[in-house]
């Protein structure tokens, strides 16, 4: 673990032969900008929003938007001498001008992960994820200070991306999770338009919005996403395409990464039809991310409709895509598109039968409504998502591109496929999956009964 000290003489402190300068963290780039429900134009998170563990600049500096909300200038807790320290962009540690020690250890490795003496200036650990630091500070070699971290009754900021819904579903269970264990008194920032789908069933948690983040109210900040670019693992312990999209969250908190769904509470808990009906969602935010197969929602919705169920499609928008590539609402589907409340849709999916989607946000959704998710895609593995009993791949086709970590996913290209693009493989992975592959999956669906009529 490398640390950064500055001081007035020294603006760069050389740590084992490698030297790292005090920096902002950076930003998560992230593949779903605002959350599949909900698709725009790729590319609405800035290119310069790009994650890594080298970046050196702060939002002031650049005048670009950041995804999330910077941590105080100066550490926020005040200790004896002048001294004052915080979690909220790793380990911090500023000191007056004087004739300093301090050691920073990991209390449950058992590790002196720097230590250093300093003559005043700030102390930042490299690592900003959880770890429960020890703190101890020696003024002319007499021990003045010392910090065991615990978030026990202490303001914590959890702060996830903006926009994104299936993330933000994925995640928010980890950041209760850690209120659970530590006592603490949450905040958790997200965009705005998802704090209805969690304030009422976690009143113990305060959820804000980005813009009301208050940085000098807390003892500990952790930011979640998908760190791309992290070799030096600062934002992450390990690289989340190998743990899981949501699992990361577990990881980077410091908790159980077992997966659990969030609890959402309905106003209107009543069924939208009373008919037997299956929803569907077949928009997303990149082209790699579509059931590719040109025949697959079509046969898949004449299918449901002959063993008497309606079809609801509920997307955001009826058609999407980019330049000459266009993605329509499959024929024969219900029309339910449109702006709606995700509550609206939470309800939807409570009552559904099953759902069927790709990996985007509101087979998320679904997945937290305890609605049975078929869940097809080729372009993530099956452990990047939630898991389901009714996951499509075909294996014979290339897969798994975006869990390559020799790959880099580039959110601004919509047509994506970094093996096969311009070539008659690009979207393998999806366009050889075949209706009778999705079929062969719904009828392991407990309560579906296959018509013999037509079949």
């Amino acid at each position: 673990m490398f640390i950064s000290a500055i001081t007035e003489h020294n603006p760069m402190q050389m740590t084992n032969d490698k030297a790292i300068q005090l920096a902002t963290p950076p930003s998560a780039e992230h593949p779903e900008p605002v959350g599949d429900e909900n698709p725009v134009e790729p590319g609405v998170n800035p290119p310069d929003a790009e994650s890594g563990p080298a970046a050196s600049v702060t939002a002031a500096d650049n005048g670009k938007k950041q995804n999330f909300q910077a941590a105080a200038d100066l550490p926020t807790r005040t200790g004896p001498m002048g001294i004052r320290y915080d979690f909220n962009d790793g380990c911090r540690l500023a000191l007056p001008e004087g004739n300093w020690r301090v050691r920073l250890s990991d209390l449950d490795t058992g590790n002196i992960v720097y230590e250093t003496r300093i003559v005043g200036g700030r102390i930042n650990s490299s690592k900003r994820y959880f770890i429960r630091f020890r703190i101890e500070v020696w003024a002319e070699d007499e021990p003045v200070f010392t910090h065991d971290y615990s978030a026990a009754d202490q303001d914590i900021l959890v702060q996830l991306p903006v926009g994104t819904l299936g993330d933000t579903v994925g995640w928010f269970p980890y950041a209760a999770r850690f209120q659970g264990v530590h006592g603490c008194r949450m905040s958790c920032a997200m965009a705005e338009r998802l704090i209805p789908l969690f304030r009422d069933a976690y009143p113990e948690i305060d959820f804000i919005s980005h813009e009301q983040v208050q940085a000098d109210r807390f003892y500990a900040t952790y930011r979640i996403g998908l760190f791309f670019d992290d070799e030096a693992g600062v934002n992450q312990p390990c690289d989340f395409r190998l743990v899981g999209l949501h699992r990361t969250a577990g990881y980077i908190l410091g908790v159980d990464p077992a997966e659990i769904p969030p609890r959402i509470r309905l106003a209107d808990d009543s069924r939208p039809l009373a008919e037997r009906y299956v929803c569907i969602a077949t928009q997303s935010t990149t082209q790699c991310k579509y059931w590719n197969n040109p025949y697959g929602w079509r046969e898949i919705v004449s299918y449901l409709k002959a063993q008497g169920y309606r079809v609801i499609c509920i997307d955001q928008k009826p058609v999407y895509g980019m330049d000459l590539v266009w993605n329509h609402i499959p024929y024969g589907a219900e029309d339910q598109t449109g702006d709606r409340p995700l509550l609206e849709r939470a309800r939807w999916l409570k009552h559904a039968d099953f759902f069927i989607g790709l990996g985007s946000g509101l087979s998320w959704l679904a997945w937290a409504m305890d609605s049975p998710v078929v869940l097809i895609s080729g372009f993530s593995h099956p452990t990047t998502e939630f898991d389901t009993p009714y996951r499509v791949i075909n294996y014979h086709a290339c897969n798994s591109c975006w869990n390559d970590v020799r790959l880099r996913f580039d959110h601004k290209d919509f047509l994506w496929c970094p093996r096969h693009k311009n070539t008659p493989r690009q979207f393998e992975c999806t366009r050889l999956i075949t209706a009778e592959a999705v079929k062969a999956v719904i009828k392991r669906i407990p309560g579906f009964v296959e018509s013999q009529v037509n079949n």
